[in-house]
């Protein structure tokens, strides 16, 4: 993709994206839309490795340059960003059957703006320091690596729970795959990069995979980057081996300050 130097759409939505946890819940739900109803939408590909989304044109649209984002052309070209606000307005606006939202004045609706809101203040933050401090971080620091990991296990046993006897984390009987599933996808397609197990959240493991069966879903994965990891397939063996490599020094940084799984 060339580098992008301004928006290109004159109509329709258009999509500042890249592959990060935050940036697939905008890509996927797009997906879901244009599969459901047609909705077509222009994307560009925001490498942020280039701090692109730094320069003045993106911070137009975001002014706290950051991916992602959407400008509406059709709306008098109203730019959203964050990822849950996208979310929400996408459904208000052109989710007009409610296929993966709720109406606003029933019960499910506020539910569903709960579990927004609790990954957003909680797996978001939490899961993204750790993958900071286990991945990144120059300087490996016992104590920010199982605080971080842990309290990300602690949110997972939590999501793990809600869906005990559920296949989607809101809506009537089992649930209804709805944006409240769309926001938390990417956070827990990339969770054994800060070293947890699928294996220990095994409600969790299987409401990835079921996702993973909607072809909105795969393609919202793959619309920036062909190498997103595909929880059906599982990671290769060098990817593997840097998982297991991580996963010796967070175990070792949990017994130095006695780290012991409880959730909630």
């Amino acid at each position: 993709m060339a580098r992008p130097t301004g928006l290109i759409a004159t109509k329709g939505i258009e999509l500042l994206t890249w592959s990060t946890p935050n940036g697939h819940k905008a890509n996927i739900v797009l997906e879901e839309l244009k599969e459901a109803y047609g909705l077509d939408y222009t994307f560009q590909g925001i490498n942020i490795g280039q701090n692109v989304q730094k320069e003045p044109w993106f911070t137009a649209v975001n002014p706290n340059g950051r991916i992602p984002a959407i400008v509406d052309h059709d709306n008098n070209d109203l730019a959203v960003f964050e990822g849950n606000a996208i979310l929400g307005y996408l459904a208000r606006r052109y989710d007009t059957k409610n296929l993966f939202s709720f109406p606003v004045d029933s019960d499910d609706y506020t539910r569903s703006e709960a579990w927004i809101g609790w990954q957003h203040g909680g797996i978001g933050p939490m899961q993204g320091q750790a993958n900071h401090f286990v991945r990144f971080s120059k300087e490996k620091v016992p104590y920010a690596m199982q605080r971080y990991v842990g309290e990300t296990e602690r949110l997972y046993g939590i999501l793990n729970g809600r869906l005990a006897d559920r296949d989607y984390v809101v809506g009537p009987g089992r649930g209804k795959y709805s944006i409240a599933d769309i926001a938390l996808v990417g956070w827990v397609n990339d969770l054994e990069l800060i070293t947890a197990s699928y294996d220990q959240f095994p409600n969790v493991k299987a409401w990835l995979l079921r996702l993973w069966n909607r072809p909105a879903v795969q393609k919202g994965f793959s619309l920036t980057s062909a190498s997103s990891y595909d929880p059906r397939k599982g990671r290769s063996a060098e990817q593997a081996a840097k998982v297991a490599e991580n996963k010796k020094i967070v175990d070792a940084a949990k017994e130095q300050y006695g780290y012991k799984y409880q959730s909630p």
